[in-house]
């Protein structure tokens, strides 16, 4: 099998193969982090990152692994860069680090990281397993922050913690507070992923129908 290139890794994991709208992977810590935009976005580098560097560090030993134990060495390599990520967080952005909670240990077993690793790394060179990795964290990055810009200002009139609507928006409890809650992080993922299935598919159909004949063509 021929290696992909960087364009079609990046055109890959952003949109038609995209690990939340396509694969529907990472979607615990969608649900979870998504009312902050700055929770969000520590969130999405933290796991492109530990991605991006797992996957090289795997592809670098893959001809050094035997496969009955590459799962060992998999996990070793991402809960070395997990507990890293954890390390910097709670040195530069300890707030940050309690508002995420657990979530950035989860990353161990983040779907999207072990997919990765699993699929990818073993069968390519470093440096494009680690582009590889990145981009499947920015692809997850895309849908996260675009549901933490809505989910933030209907819950607290704010975005990255500046206010866009004025003080007595919230005081006055015209905000929605269920927008803090899971349940709202799960309809609108589910919207998201309809806009996008939705607009995939007249993409297809479009390219798939038949071309009109161009007049004064060849009789």
């Amino acid at each position: 099998m021929s290696t992909p290139t960087y364009k079609q890794v990046w055109k890959e994991n952003l949109n038609m193969n995209n690990p939340v709208l396509v694969q529907v992977l990472g979607i615990c810590s969608t649900l979870a982090v998504t009312n902050k935009v700055v929770n969000t976005l520590i969130m999405t580098v933290g796991v492109s990152l530990v991605t991006a560097f797992a996957s090289y560090t795997l592809s670098w030993i893959r001809h050094l692994i035997a496969r009955r134990v590459r799962m060992i060495f998999q996990v070793l390599a991402i809960t070395f860069y997990v507990v890293l990520l954890q390390l910097i967080l709670n040195a530069f952005a300890p707030e940050v680090a309690r508002s995420l909670g657990p979530y950035v240990g989860l990353i161990i077993t983040n779907c999207i990281v072990m997919g990765r690793t699993e699929t990818f790394a073993p069968a390519n060179p470093p440096l494009i397993s680690w582009w590889d990795g990145f981009t499947s964290g920015l692809g997850y990055m895309l849908v996260l922050g675009t549901m933490s810009l809505i989910r933030e200002p209907l819950a607290f009139g704010t975005i990255a913690d500046i206010p866009i609507f004025p003080p007595e928006y919230v005081s006055s409890g015209n905000n929605w507070t269920i927008a803090i809650m899971a349940p709202s992080a799960f309809f609108l993922v589910a919207i998201i992923i309809w806009v996008f299935k939705t607009r995939a598919l007249k993409v297809e159909a479009a390219a798939k129908a038949p071309k009109p004949a161009t007049a004064g063509g060849t009789k």
